[in-house]
């Protein structure tokens, strides 16, 4: 009995401990099924629930966004109504373009230019609220491609064809000089002279005349108007046959060379490839790399050092080789301007062949890729802040009250393709009409602002209806086929709106 009883004793705490250990092993398993469930069921359906909160606050971040959007549009639509208000209200004169533009409000209405822009504002809230809808959806945005552009397979057959520069003749004198001083005030020399609107309205005419067109000297004591060039520059630049041109001032851009397997060897022997430099983007682009040669030049281009230029807005002064190639190079019969941000991708000669002698036109220049009524360039320069919206509203209301109206594809179609062109690529022939068209489109610059996309078709509409019967044959070609010609980039710098005039 005794030993029997010390068998029971040992055996409880061996039977505790395999239950003990047994329980463990179940609990463990329990557990770990536990997890893998809360696991599978994570993963099917409850993996959202501890992000819902996250989920929505980006709804909200969006509708925020949304919100502040619209409200900017309706400070934007309130701020044009203010201005056209404004216009329409006072009475007197634009002290900017020299106290020479009386506004007055029944003129104005009488001309029906209170109606064009109350139709013009609702137009505009219109857009705003389409151009809302496209914010939301950023994939919405139009993606503008290169097109194929039928070149000739060679130069080595190109012939000007006969009798192509028999277009309007006529002969243009220039002002270079003119007086600083009368009986009641003292004129400062100016690049572009100061021309009042009666020679303005003169010189639209196509005829023999003496006209402005930049290159105002000073008289003797006065310092130079600006644009100053060396005589070895000069002397060089007077025996250019044909040209292609393009400048930077101010540091504004990087050098973009013209892409050398492209261009054929007479062009290379041939043709003068001419880059406008001031001396700050000079000494800019020769840290980076880009100096000289001996003959003073980067590649295919001849570099051009301006010095003194002639506006405080870097713009403005691009404008004096964009426009006045025939000013710059006196004898060239041909001329090819191509903006800083595009890298010329074509032979200049297979260029002229295409958008000039094929199409016996004179002036070659594509329209713009998105707008083409000038209304929506100025509703665009406004939002983006591109000039003063003061000055643009005088430009703008002084081009409808003399009869600047908005396109119409079914109306203007067959004058032109679109009011709104995009300048960075022109080509011309320096005849008589070109010439002319090239001057007066510089001159509503010099007067006006330096968005030259404002005054285009103001310039080309009104020449051509000032002189019936002596045509002016511009070749207003697809955008597209300008994206084939050279690759395009962003400028170097964003553009900040020039102070207040």
């Amino acid at each position: 009995m005794g030993s029997y009883g010390l068998i029971g004793e040992t055996s409880r705490p061996r039977r505790a401990r395999r239950l003990g250990r047994a329980w463990k092993r179940r609990c463990s398993l329990w557990l770990f099924s536990l997890s893998l469930l809360s696991l599978v069921y994570l993963a099917f359906f409850g993996a959202r629930l501890p992000f819902d909160s996250l989920h929505h606050g980006h709804v909200n971040e969006r509708i925020f966004a949304n919100e502040v959007e619209k409200s900017k549009m309706r400070h934007a639509n309130d701020y044009i109504s203010e201005d056209i208000n404004t216009l329409l209200e006072g009475q007197g004169s634009h002290t900017s373009l020299g106290k020479e533009i009386s506004v007055n409000k029944s003129n104005f209405r009488n001309l029906g230019f209170a109606s064009d822009i109350k139709n013009n504002l609702s137009h505009a809230r219109a857009d705003s609220q389409l151009e809302g809808s496209k914010h939301s959806r950023a994939k919405s945005r139009k993606r503008h491609v290169p097109c194929e552009v039928g070149f000739a397979e060679s130069v080595d057959n190109l012939v000007e064809p006969e009798n192509y520069l028999n277009f309007t003749k006529f002969s243009l004198e220039y002002i270079t000089k003119e007086e600083t001083s009368n009986k009641n005030f003292v004129i400062e020399p100016r690049f572009g002279g100061h021309q009042t609107l009666e020679q303005r309205e003169k010189s639209f005419y196509a005829r023999n005349q003496t006209i402005y067109c930049g290159f105002v000297q000073a008289p003797e004591g006065y310092r130079s108007t600006g644009f100053d060039l060396s005589e070895k520059d000069g002397e060089y630049m007077a025996n250019c046959i044909v040209v292609v041109s393009s400048c930077i001032f101010g540091n504004s851009d990087f050098l973009r060379r013209p892409t050398s397997s492209k261009i054929g060897t007479y062009s290379k022997k041939n043709v003068c490839f001419m880059m406008f430099l001031d001396e700050l983007t000079l000494k800019k682009l020769s840290s980076e790399g880009h100096v000289p040669d001996d003959m003073g030049n980067i590649g295919l281009w001849r570099i051009i050092v301006v010095k003194n230029l002639p506006y405080a807005d870097m713009r403005k002064t691009g404008k004096v080789p964009k426009f006045l190639s025939h000013r710059l190079f006196p004898s060239a019969r041909y001329s090819i301007w191509i903006d800083s941000k595009m890298r010329l991708h074509a032979d200049p000669m297979l260029i002229l062949e295409y958008f000039l002698w094929r199409t016996r036109s004179e002036y070659a220049i594509s329209n713009h890729y998105d707008r083409h009524c000038v209304w929506e360039e100025v509703l665009q320069n406004k939002r983006l802040n591109k000039y003063n919206h003061t000055v643009i509203d005088e430009q703008f209301m002084f081009y409808q009250s003399d009869g600047l109206s908005k396109f119409n594809e079914s109306e203007h179609s067959s004058i032109l393709p679109s009011f709104v062109p995009e300048g960075s690529f022109i080509v011309r022939a320096h005849t008589p009409m070109s010439n002319l068209f090239s001057c007066l489109w510089f001159n509503e610059v010099n007067r006006f602002t330096s968005r030259d996309q404002l005054s285009f078709a103001y310039t080309f509409l009104k020449l051509k209806r000032m002189n019936p019967g002596r045509p002016f044959y511009l070749n207003m070609f697809k955008d597209c086929e300008r994206r084939a010609i050279g690759k395009l980039f962003h400028h170097k710098l964003v553009d900040n709106p020039p102070p207040v005039l």
